[in-house]
């Protein structure tokens, strides 16, 4: 929290300062912004018991930090209140329409030759640029209403972001566990800042999921066990991305091609047709990365990997686990007799110097390209 936190006197505009919030914020190119309160007593309940059942994997980090996560007065000193904040990221290929864009998600997950990336990483990592432009929104706050404590994140440290955007009216936590807005689906980014400034709060998102269940049911791998409950030791985004170690055998040939990430719960959701392709430049995508060849992919060398993917949320999971996620897409790409050959030599040249994680997953892959292919 900056400090030189003033007392707020009786003349304090409560309703004034709300609007200029939401006026900077939206003038500064954030789709929804919203004011919470810091009660987070039923996401506590939540949270509680999603960790008791080990649905958060290896991810040993949902459990630190204590009660700092559900009482942010804890973890930033003086906070009363919470600007929450949504950032549109859909990449735009050129077409206004999402329905419309020139790669559909959809064909491309059906394209064993290609790889999908998880669309929110196909651009810059979107962490700096959001926890600078927040930044700069305090400071023209500041301006327009004086000096006051504050704190930004933008997923970098034990926030519950999402029980936080229900209640400041961006959105209601979907079947899935994202977070959806009735006006643009739910294609954006989160982040956050704590302030002292004693604003009320905005009204609690309504849950408009009705009796949809489509994102559970075209889960690949059965992930979302229930409305509203996810096991994250079964999804493919963790399972890509979070899991350092090897994939769980079962899952492999469930994940297809996928290499980093997974958006189908999302791809479905109707509230996405809303949606509007992003305008900010730096989520445009990056060396075609949106339909990018499984092949050319597995021959990168880890230079090539790392200069590749500079300053994007890909470059995260190192280049043992990328060529890891690859191999097992290719597992999954049933090639045709003549292109097998070619696939298989490939895999045989990683396989040389592989670590023994990397390794299982080649030799699972090649194995898997020699089952007959029932559907030639």
């Amino acid at each position: 929290m900056k400090q030189e936190t003033p007392l707020f006197d009786s003349g304090f505009d409560s309703n004034s300062v709300t609007k200029t919030i939401k006026t900077v914020g939206r003038s500064l190119g954030f789709q929804h912004v919203g004011i919470a309160t810091i009660d987070l007593e039923q996401a506590q309940k939540r949270l509680q018991q999603w960790l008791e059942q080990g649905r958060h994997g290896e991810m040993a980090y949902m459990e630190s930090h204590g009660r700092k996560r559900w009482r942010p007065e804890e973890l930033v000193e003086n906070t009363r209140s919470v600007i929450s904040v949504a950032l549109n990221y859909w990449p735009d290929n050129g077409d206004k329409d999402v329905a419309d864009v020139a790669i559909d998600p959809w064909q491309l997950l059906e394209d064993g030759t290609r790889g999908y990336i998880s669309r929110y990483a196909l651009g810059r990592d979107y962490h700096k640029m959001m926890r600078k432009r927040l930044k700069k929104m305090a400071q023209m706050l500041e301006a327009e209403i004086g000096s006051f404590g504050y704190r930004v994140f933008v997923d970098s440290a034990p926030v519950l972001e999402k029980p936080l955007a229900t209640q400041a009216g961006i959105g209601w936590i979907g079947k899935h566990t994202n977070i959806i807005n009735k006006d643009s689906g739910s294609w954006f980014f989160l982040g956050e800042i704590y302030t002292d400034l004693p604003v009320e709060g905005d009204h609690e998102s309504i849950d408009h999921c009705g009796t949809c269940t489509r994102c559970i049911d075209v889960c690949p791998t059965a992930a979302i066990t229930a409305p509203y409950k996810l096991d994250a030791r079964l999804c493919i985004s963790y399972l890509t991305i979070e899991l350092k170690g090897a994939i769980p055998e079962a899952l492999r040939p469930l994940i297809g091609n996928r290499i980093f990430g997974c958006d189908d719960c999302q791809l479905i959701c109707p509230w996405n047709r809303f949606a509007q392709p992003s305008e900010e430049s730096d989520f445009s995508t990056r060396h075609g990365l949106d339909q990018p060849d499984l092949l050319e992919l597995f021959n990168w060398d880890e230079a090539q990997f790392l200069n590749r993917t500079e300053g994007m949320a890909i470059r995260r999971i190192g280049h043992e686990q990328w060529l890891r996620n690859i191999a097992v897409a290719l597992g999954n790409s049933k090639p045709d007799e003549a292109q097998k050959s070619v696939v298989i030599e490939v895999l045989k040249i990683q396989f040389s110097d592989a670590s023994p994680m990397l390794a299982e997953h080649i030799e699972w892959a090649i194995n898997q390209l020699n089952l007959p292919n029932l559907n030639q």
